[in-house]
């Protein structure tokens, strides 16, 4: 029961529940078990990414971004072990990946950088936050679809999420500035 089971098309195993919840590398790459979602896991765990950003946006913005800089390089080692563990490069439900994405991309919603929710509602920050990183995680335009194909490892899994953030928070950025 706590062995993977091989996925429908018979190319290699998929995690069982079981697995990813005693497994710790599983566990933390699948974001707690987002990762586990039938329908877009991906956005899934992008979603399970938005109360950890309520926790730590508090933060000014240096302590921010070193703790998204300690998620990435944490994220590289996790992700890289989980998917070997797994044989399966970057597989689906390997969400960690989206929730530091996600965090990236929410930099410019930052209170200590300026963003004031006078002009926009907290939600509404986040929700465009959360749409952008989708658009670009899934879209993957260039640079970040060579990327995403070209480099392997954990390194590999999470930098196409953090390019496409960085094209998200640009986005994001002049929104703020100029809606």
């Amino acid at each position: 029961m706590n062995e993977p089971r091989p996925p429908p098309d018979g190319s290699a195993a998929c995690p069982t529940v079981a697995s990813v919840f005693t497994d710790p590398a599983h566990l933390l790459a699948f974001f707690f078990g987002a990762g586990l979602s039938p329908w877009a896991p991906g956005t899934a765990g992008t979603l399970a990414a938005i109360p950890l950003w309520y926790l730590l946006g508090w933060l000014p913005w240096p302590f921010y971004l070193a703790v998204v800089l300690a998620l990435f390089a944490f994220g590289c080692w996790v992700c890289d072990l989980s998917a070997r563990r797994l044989g399966i490069h970057d597989f689906g439900g390997i969400v960690f990946d989206e929730v530091v994405g996600f965090l990236l991309t929410c930099v410019p919603l930052l209170p200590s950088l300026g963003w004031a929710p006078g002009r926009w509602p907290a939600w509404a920050g986040v929700a465009a936050a959360f749409v952008l990183f989708r658009l670009f995680d899934i879209w993957k335009p260039w640079p970040i679809r060579w990327f995403d194909r070209s480099v392997g490892g954990g390194f590999g899994i999470m930098l196409d999420d953090m390019l496409a953030a960085m094209y998200a928070a640009a986005l994001l950025a002049l929104a703020v500035r100029y809606l």
